[in-house]
């Protein structure tokens, strides 16, 4: 992808049919694809080279997705897989304070929330709890309420500790090792 992509570019591959089974059920292809192509566009936007973006819905929009979503294919299990998400999150709060949230369907709506989700910030955790319960989006929803519970207790998702080089306390050891852990 040349750096001066549009962001339509990254609309129209989030989107498609083929790859809306990948998005929360991914393949290591399916995330080297995702680097092979984006990976230039993602260095840009973390950057602050791609700032124009936010200044249309759709653009901003493509810009959430590039900032938090790619990062966590391309990055898997490393530490940049984190490293844009403020960013997507300032984005993502610009495009709700102009409305343009409202303007999108469901399936849209949804990406653009989940930077907070992806925050270890409980007032962000109650922030996309809020949203998703406001749009109805009642699927989301149940993974936002998820996500803040592991935030109150833990104040963070352990399952980034060994990519962030964070000491594990004994009770995220124990939770990683139940069967109720998340590693998403």
């Amino acid at each position: 992808m040349p750096i001066t992509a549009h962001h339509s570019e990254v609309l129209d591959f989030w989107f498609a049919d083929p790859v809306r089974p990948l998005w929360f059920r991914s393949t290591p292809e399916f995330d080297a694809q995702i680097r092979e192509r984006f990976l230039p566009a993602w260095r840009e936007a973390k950057a602050g080279r791609l700032g124009a973006w936010a200044e249309t819905p759709e653009g901003a929009l493509a810009l959430v997705i590039l900032l938090d979503q790619f990062p966590l294919h391309m990055f898997r299990g490393r530490a940049e897989a984190f490293a844009s998400e403020a960013r997507a999150r300032e984005v993502a709060d610009h495009a709700i304070r102009q409305g343009w949230d409202q303007r999108m369907n469901d399936t849209r709506k949804g990406f653009l929330y989940l930077p907070f989700m992806h925050s270890e910030s409980l007032t962000d955790q109650e922030r996309a709890v809020q949203l998703y319960r406001d749009a109805g989006l009642t699927d989301n929803l149940r993974w936002a309420e998820h996500h803040r519970g592991i935030i109150r207790r833990f104040g963070r998702f352990p399952h980034r500790n060994d990519p962030l080089g964070r000491a594990q306390t004994a009770e995220e050891g124990a939770w990683l090792a139940s069967r109720e852990a998340f590693r998403g």
